[in-house]
């Protein structure tokens, strides 16, 4: 048991006892404390009163889905969540990345598995917060506060989700410097091995709706074909 996990809560939301009574034993066993829910009107509720450090969310549950639920939630926090969804189908991926999921996970998965992303994206979010993530950026159509999580774009404030912030800073700190999807992953969610690197797409996508003039013909979001992404100052 891991002595400094003690104290992080883990919320599990799903209906299925079978899957949560397992992940809840394998996370325990790795040293968190867990709180199950079994439907999402429940969860959201309980989340109202006292924050997790980390949720494990299923799509597909009575009362609320998870889609719901996570739009819900981002419109007051940025606890990081993890899905977990039996549809095998990109577009529901997408979709829950799209509303501010941190990771999903796909049924049938192995709980040891899931423990390591849950410890991955816990890691991430503690080195982010030790390090305040850096200093102010700023370009003369964007400037960036990782400590006030502000993005002001032409003059005007805009609002991005947790992973939108934390790849659009990755890239402005380095301007011109080219990444592949696979960098960004293990810069952005810290375990890239485990995540479809369609994710980074989704992401960039949704950052030249909310950056760009024209987002069909970006200039700062450039795609370097055959080898990433880069920031165009």
């Amino acid at each position: 048991m891991d002595r400094e996990n003690t104290m992080t809560m883990i919320a599990i939301v799903e209906d299925e006892p079978s899957i949560s009574e397992v992940v809840s034993l394998y996370l325990k066993r790795a040293g968190y404390q867990v709180q199950l829910y079994e439907d999402g009107l429940a969860a959201q509720a309980a989340f109202s009163q006292f924050k997790p450090d980390l949720i494990i969310l299923d799509v597909m549950l009575p009362g609320l889905d998870g889609f719901t639920l996570i739009r819900n939630l981002r419109n007051r926090s940025e606890v990081p969540i993890i899905m977990l969804t039996s549809r095998r189908e990109e577009s529901d991926r997408i979709a829950g990345l799209e509303l501010g999921a941190d990771d999903y996970v796909v049924k049938p998965f192995s709980p040891q598995e899931l423990v390591s992303r849950v410890r991955a994206v816990l890691r991430r979010i503690d080195k982010e917060d030790k390090n305040d993530m850096g200093d102010v950026v700023s370009f003369p159509n964007l400037s960036m506060d990782p400590k006030t999580r502000i993005v002001v774009v032409r003059g005007q404030e805009i609002s991005l989700t947790a992973k939108e912030f934390d790849m659009l800073y990755h890239l402005v700190r380095h301007p011109r410097q080219v990444f592949s999807r696979d960098k960004l992953l293990e810069s952005v969610w810290g375990l890239s091995e485990y995540i479809d690197p369609s994710t980074v797409t989704v992401h960039i996508r949704r950052l030249r709706e909310k950056v760009e003039t024209d987002p069909a013909n970006p200039i700062h979001l450039q795609t370097v074909w055959g080898v990433g992404y880069k920031f165009e100052p």
